[in-house]
Formats: C-alpha cells, sequence, structure tokens
C-alpha cells in the first residue's frame, strides 16, 4: 500500500483506531488559507442566525467549490492512502468549533452510530485539521482506543442536554472512560479516527477557542446507499470507484447542507 504514513503508523492505527498527526499537515499558505475560510463562514452564519454561530458547519463543500482545494489536497490524500487504499471517495466534511467558555461537550458516541444506512460497510477515516491549538482546557478530542472493533454500541439520553451537541450518548457500561486518550494537537497537526471507535469531548472552559476542519473519507469498495440518502452528496477524490457509487461533480454548486447546535 503506498501513501505517506509508515508501517508502524498504520499499524497503530487499525490496532488503536486513532492516530495522532504531530507535524504540520498542510503547506502554510494553504493553511492559513483554510483558517481565513473557516472564519468567513461561521461569520457567515452567525449572521443568518442574529449573531450567534453554530458549533459544527455541516458540509460546506456541497455549496462552496472552494473548499475542494483542501479535500483533494496530495498532502491529505496521500496519509489517507496509507489508511484505507488508494481509491478514495469523500463522504462528508465539517467546520467545527468551541468558543471559550460556552463551547458544549460532545457526548460519547460513534460516527458509525449516526450513520447507518448511509454506506455498507461503515469503514470511513476521519482527519480533523487542528486549526487552533486544541488542549484538554478547551476541549480537544477523546477517543476510547480499541473500541472501533465492536462499533455500535447502545444509547441513552444525555443528562443536561442544554450544553451538549447530542442528546444521546453511548450507556455508561458500554464505555470505559479510564482508558481515555485525548489528543492534543498544534495548529495544523491532526488526528485520524475510524467512524466505529468511540470518541467525545468536553466542554471549553479555558479562555482559549478551539476550532477544526474534518474530512470524511472511505474507500471506494465501499457502497453507498443512495436510494435511502437522497441529496447527500459524495465525491471521487482519487482512483477509480469500485462499488458502483454516484458521485457528484465537484464545480458545481448544490443546496447547503446545514448547521448544528
Amino acid at each position: 500500500m503506498a501513501g505517506s504514513l509508515s508501517e508502524a503508523e498504520v499499524q497503530f492505527y487499525h490496532q488503536n483506531g486513532y492516530l495522532g498527526i504531530h507535524h504540520p499537515i498542510l503547506p502554510p499558505a494553504l493553511f492559513e488559507k483554510l483558517k481565513a475560510l473557516s472564519a468567513e463562514k461561521f461569520a457567515e452564519w452567525a449572521e443568518k442566525r442574529e449573531g450567534v454561530a453554530p458549533s459544527l458547519i455541516d458540509c460546506p463543500h456541497w455549496s462552496d467549490v472552494r473548499l475542494f482545494e483542501f479535500l483533494f489536497a496530495k498532502e491529505i490524500l496521500d496519509i489517507v492512502e496509507s489508511l484505507i487504499g488508494s481509491d478514495i471517495a469523500i463522504f462528508a466534511c465539517h467546520f467545527l468549533q468551541k468558543p471559550p467558555q460556552v463551547g458544549k461537550r460532545v457526548p460519547w458516541h460513534e460516527d458509525s452510530a449516526y450513520w447507518n444506512g448511509r454506506l455498507e460497510p461503515i469503514e470511513v477515516a476521519s482527519i480533523t485539521i487542528s486549526l487552533e491549538p486544541s488542549t484538554k482546557e478547551n476541549g480537544c478530542l477523546c477517543v476510547l482506543p480499541g473500541t472501533h472493533r465492536h462499533g455500535y454500541s447502545d444509547y441513552l439520553p444525555v443528562t443536561n442536554p442544554s450544553n451538549q451537541i447530542f442528546p444521546i450518548e453511548v450507556r455508561p457500561e458500554q464505555r470505559d472512560e479510564s482508558h481515555a486518550v485525548a489528543i492534543e494537537l498544534e495548529p495544523n497537526h491532526a488526528s485520524f479516527h475510524d467512524a466505529r471507535i468511540i470518541h467525545g469531548s468536553e466542554p471549553n472552559l479555558g479562555t482559549l477557542g478551539r476550532s477544526a476542519f474534518t474530512i470524511r473519507y472511505f474507500p471506494t469498495t465501499v457502497k453507498f446507499v443512495a436510494e435511502k440518502n437522497p441529496n447527500f452528496q459524495i465525491y471521487l477524490a482519487r482512483g477509480v470507484d469500485k462499488a458502483g457509487n454516484p458521485y457528484s461533480d465537484p464545480t458545481k454548486q448544490y443546496p447547503p447542507a446545514g448547521v448544528i447546535a
């Protein structure tokens, strides 16, 4: 398998379900361009929502083709290729932010629980590029290593839902938080996680904001269930399709997906 990761890094990812990359991902100019675009998108949504910016902007690439400069970046795709092979598609992307003092908690969850019925099987590698320092104090990503080997836990409603991004959480008896790993990152560093791993993050109680850009990639051997997901756009990023998937045109603008919280 080609790609830019070492054999040890690839093995660590497949064994543990996550990987931290503690060196710059994008060239400096391209990274600054991504940061500026993130700030622009949150400002646009804040204006639409009477000054209140969301926590997550869902699939901004559908309506803004400028995002494909980052989604198709060789520096990112070479890493992804190390993990899932050379035939790569894009499932989704998101801008994320946790403002200081008010950034909400993300309950323990698996992405696979939310995507069930969209991909068969659910094999997705998500990269999260840190746009600002990501620390324990400002609510960095936390994972439970090895839980990707299960992938489909049971859920209960959260307590205090007003300070939570999602209304449900993996049942306490199905997660062992004593094994949690906090992935702290510098700007332009990144983490990968498997769609089936249990992960979450604490609220931002610190004085520094946290913002990030996440891209969800999957191997084209995975089938996208188009008939159950009308108007959901996926894209071929590298290589060839292996599952007969209907890919959208990265030069065309589609209706925006929306925001969360």
